[in-house]
């Protein structure tokens, strides 16, 4: 197996696999690939049916309740040697993670892209936040276990931290890319009345506390959309005329229309 980060500001990622060999993903992420490359679906990660490695019903709810499905899908490379690709859906990068027994990974919700067989994933942490840029989606997090390596995206412009013992980073949680499964996490409150009435930057925040390195992202999706919001038309808003026609572009963009 040979995979290439291709492009810059969107990149593609490009696995070669030789006969038999295999990625895992969720659903919606392939971009293209050439016909010999035979695709399945498994609650496993490690094929041979439900019962594979990471696999089994309740396993695969917990992806659901993570932002996957409760199959996967195993693109696998039949007669001769096949290629598939992942493109990015935002402006950022593909980040080629390894995974060792004993060892994990969290990464925001929409950020797995592919791994190799082994990889298990599931939920890592579920928090509601009542309204806000969230919605009724709140904070979810997916956690990366077993054996093999991910492909994790992560938005805009990546800054990495590797955190000493004991020491915590407040985090806006959009802005929550990967870390390490030694890196502590709590969801706390902005502190202060009127930092909760009157702030623009929302009521939460995530300590992460070291050992461990973190990945953060400057462009995550919620924040984005947030940022946009004010500049998409509404029902009933003769302000939103000039707008709307751009808002509606932009809408049809993000929901893959």
């Amino acid at each position: 197996m040979q995979a290439e980060i291709k492009g810059t500001t969107m990149p593609v990622l490009e696995v070669t696999l030789q006969q038999g060999e295999q990625v895992i993903s969720t659903h919606g992420e392939l971009s293209w690939m050439t016909p010999n490359i035979q695709m399945s679906q498994h609650m496993g990660t490690g094929g041979g049916g439900s019962r594979g490695q990471g696999g089994g019903f309740m396993q695969g709810l917990k992806r659901v309740m993570g932002g996957g499905g409760l199959f996967l899908t195993h693109y696998e490379a039949t007669q001769g040697a096949g290629m598939i690709t992942f493109a990015a859906k935002l402006p950022g990068h593909i980040v080629p993670t390894d995974i060792a027994p004993g060892q994990a990974y969290f990464v925001h919700r929409h950020g797995w892209l592919c791994g190799t067989p082994g990889i298990t994933p599931s939920i890592g942490l579920q928090q509601t936040f009542r309204g806000g840029m969230w919605g009724g989606d709140g904070f979810i997090l997916q956690k990366l276990e077993g054996q093999g390596r991910a492909w994790i995206e992560l938005s805009g412009e990546l800054v990495h931290y590797t955190l000493a013992p004991g020491q915590t980073l407040m985090v806006h949680p959009g802005h929550v890319g990967m870390f390490e499964g030694t890196v502590q996490f709590n969801i706390t409150r902005v502190p202060g009345i009127a930092n909760m009435a009157f702030g623009a930057d929302g009521l939460f925040l995530v300590a992460l506390t070291g050992p461990g390195q973190l990945w953060l992202q400057s462009m995550p999706l919620p924040v984005l959309a947030h940022g946009l919001e004010p500049y998409l038309a509404r029902q009933n808003d003769p302000q939103a005329a000039e707008s709307g026609a751009i808002g509606g572009i932009i809408g049809n963009i993000m929901r893959g229309q």
